[in-house]
């Protein structure tokens, strides 16, 4: 009965009060919300529209965005319910730690680690290639050798940039989460501001027989698309991860999470009905399509903004991943499931700084030496398995947990929490074999990592 073991609600909120590790409560409603855009609009906008539009969707790339962001809302409610009723860091491994007990808890965060670690090495790999091609139109040129990851049949060996980029967002983050956050929301408006410039020059150049045919790969492209897009969503799951330094989390956790939400799938929608006007949709499949279908319309200064609002985009998702990282490695390791000193928080700066600069070198490691699309490859797996489980959830909270009436409560249950779970599992269905069998061979690391440290050393076993 041991792994079946929980911690109580209560209990998971007290031990947010203890002095010895302790976070400082400094963001609001804005601050999240900034945090959430900041982790959604990037990589998705600026680099998967492309790829998901040539390969799978066509013109209804549109459709792709729809689905998955329904599947998102859905489960962003869960979240948000969950977010203000356990305002604890840990995200769904909190969650879980309340309603299923350790192991599931374990299972999920262990989970949760490998979603966070392979999609920021994964973002820092693709901001390397914008900051290059973005040094490259001022004519200078890195070493070929230190400009990607291992390959020796195309000569390189080592992403020096982004292990760059992993240092300096790792060394902003032990500065103060108040820091970042600002930090972020200056990004973020860097970034708003270059979509919408891209939405009022490219809406004169739609072209509407680019729509056509809409659908060229039919109705499994387009879900083949969702799911290839999903990686767009994870943000706000990483919104959750802040909880414990939020004031206010029953009202602001919430308004973070939903509002962030609907705000980037508007854009999403909207961007990917503008680009697949303008170009034809056989010809997105490139790294920048955003910037490229600029260019073919002869629009090149507008596509230099881009460029550089592309690099601000990807840097403020590269910072809320690795937050993210260090968050859910502080809660598994406060509950004795790893090492304190994932836990062991800095008096000064109230910042997991020993936790951070552990998680900078995983993810430069993997990000310097791993090829890019094997880092993608096990991303949205990770994140479609943790929204099904904090939709299940919720179904356990309300029946365990009747007594629960403070803070946001999900409307039409059990109907929204259903949604959610039949939505994701469909989009986690779509993705290829090699995938669910890599994700398992992980979930076994897991396992005898737990059966051989995590459940003797649980502060519930020394209890």
């Amino acid at each position: 009965m041991s792994l079946f073991r929980k911690k109580s609600i209560a209990e998971l909120i007290q031990e947010t009060g203890r002095k010895d590790v302790q976070l400082k409560k400094e963001l609001g409603g804005f601050d999240l919300t900034m945090l959430g855009i900041g982790a959604i609009i990037g990589t998705g906008i600026f680099v998967l529209t492309g790829v998901a539009a040539a390969r799978y969707a066509g013109p209804a790339l549109v459709l792709s965005f729809v689905i998955a962001g329904l599947a998102c809302v859905f489960a962003a409610l869960c979240y948000a319910e969950f977010a203000s009723t356990v305002p604890v860091s840990g995200s769904a491994y909190t969650y879980s730690y309340a309603t299923f007990g350790e192991l599931a808890a374990w299972i999920l965060g262990w989970d949760l680690l490998l979603e966070y670690g392979f999609a920021s090495s994964a973002v820092a790999s693709g901001w390397s290639g914008y900051f290059q091609g973005l040094l490259a139109g001022f004519g200078f040129q890195l070493p070929h050798a230190i400009t990607s990851a291992y390959n020796p049949d195309k000569g390189t060996f080592i992403d020096i940039p982004a292990i760059f980029i992993i240092v300096i967002i790792t060394l902003l983050l032990t500065q103060g989460v108040k820091k970042s956050a600002k930090f972020n929301t200056v990004m973020v408006i860097i970034k708003l501001a270059v979509v919408v410039l891209f939405i009022a020059a490219g809406v004169w150049y739609i072209k509407p027989e680019n729509w056509t045919p809409f659908m060229p790969f039919g109705f499994n492209g387009v879900t083949l698309g969702a799911a290839t897009v999903f990686f767009a969503y994870i943000g706000f799951d990483a919104v959750s991860t802040a909880a414990e330094e939020v004031r206010n989390p029953q009202k602001n956790m919430p308004i973070g999470i939903i509002s962030s939400l609907l705000v980037c799938t508007i854009l999403y929608i909207v961007v990917s009905l503008i680009l697949t006007g303008m170009v034809p949709y056989n010809l997105l499949d490139v790294k920048n399509p955003v910037a490229f279908a600029l260019t073919y319309i002869h629009q090149d200064w507008i596509a230099g903004l881009v460029s550089v609002g592309a690099i601000a985009g990807i840097t403020t998702v590269l910072l809320v991943m690795i937050y993210g990282q260090t968050r859910l490695f502080y809660a598994i390791s406060r509950d004795g499931l790893l090492p304190k000193m994932f836990s062991r928080i800095h008096k000064e700066k109230q910042t997991p700084i020993v936790n951070s600069w552990i998680t900078c070198l995983l993810v430069a490691i993997f990000a310097g030496v791993v090829p890019l699309d094997k880092l993608a490859e096990l991303t949205n797996i990770g994140t479609l398995f943790a929204f099904m489980t904090v939709s299940l959830g919720i179904l356990y909270l309300r029946r365990s947990n009747p007594e629960l009436k403070t803070g946001f409560r999900v409307p039409f249950v059990p109907l929204i929490p259903i949604l959610a779970f039949l939505f994701c599992a469909y989009l986690a269905l779509q993705l290829p074999g090699i995938t669910w069998a890599a994700f398992g061979i992980w979930l076994v690391i897991g396992l005898l990592i737990y059966f051989l440290y995590g459940r003797k050393h649980s502060v519930l076993n020394k209890g």
